[in-house]
């Protein structure tokens, strides 16, 4: 894994800088105390994933994070940051992490583990079996976006188009891998692959938005928590 490394406190990036030396089969290409040098070096240089403070002079890290996702670099970006006023945008970046400092280094080392076990699983492997009154249709399980219950049918959006079954999401979630697919609100499971963004909907609730589909899930604010602790 090559890794980029931006942090405007010297003292912060040599600690990132001790704990990334230590990671077998991690490489440093480039660490600055500048977001403007990084974002010179991520033009030029091939990495996948970018540690970077958020609240930098001039350029932040937020804006930083923001250019990797609207050019859609397959980058994977880890905040580690002081303030937590960014903690709700950057599931809209899409960022693997967001640590708080002072963090211990076993939060940031099993971070990036979590990031190469994502990586390599980034493949939903399998098919799922739909009974339909007498038939039984086939689906593969990484084209599944999200699962919508309502009323006494389901309906799974997949990324051609929607199928409708009478399975419970009950029966359908034992189908689906749990590190792939979340229960993420009682009538909804969703695929965290395709998150876009979630947008506030009351108080204890998001809508969630999907790449390449106008149809939106919900989610608690409970999963959220679960997914930015344990995902992102």
């Amino acid at each position: 894994m090559r890794v980029g490394l931006v942090d405007d406190r010297f003292i912060d990036l040599e600690k990132l800088n001790g704990i990334i030396k230590g990671i077998p089969d991690v490489e440093i290409v480039f660490s600055t105390l500048s977001a403007e040098e990084a974002y010179k070096y991520i033009k030029r240089e091939e990495i996948d994933l970018l540690i970077a403070d958020i609240e930098m002079p001039n350029l932040s890290g937020y804006e930083l994070a923001d250019i990797i996702h609207s050019h859609a670099l397959n980058i994977a970006v880890i905040f580690v940051t002081g303030s937590s006023g960014y903690a709700v945008h950057a599931f809209e970046l899409n960022v693997h992490d967001y640590i708080m400092k002072p963090y211990p280094k076993d939060r940031l080392v099993k971070s990036i583990e979590r990031l190469n076990e994502k990586t390599r699983s980034s493949e939903i492997a399998g098919r799922l079996y739909l009974k339909q009154k007498n038939d039984i249709h086939i689906i593969q399980k990484k084209d599944i976006v999200f699962i919508e219950r309502s009323g006494r049918s389901t309906t799974i959006h997949t990324k051609s188009g929607p199928i409708k079954t009478y399975q419970t999401l009950n029966e359908l979630e034992g189908e689906l891998r749990e590190r792939d697919f979340i229960r993420s609100h009682r009538s909804f499971i969703i695929n965290i692959h395709y998150v876009k963004n979630f947008s506030l909907y009351a108080k204890n609730s998001y809508i969630v938005s999907f790449d390449g589909m106008e149809e939106t899930a919900m989610i608690t604010k409970e999963k959220v928590d679960f997914l930015q602790h344990y995902y992102f």
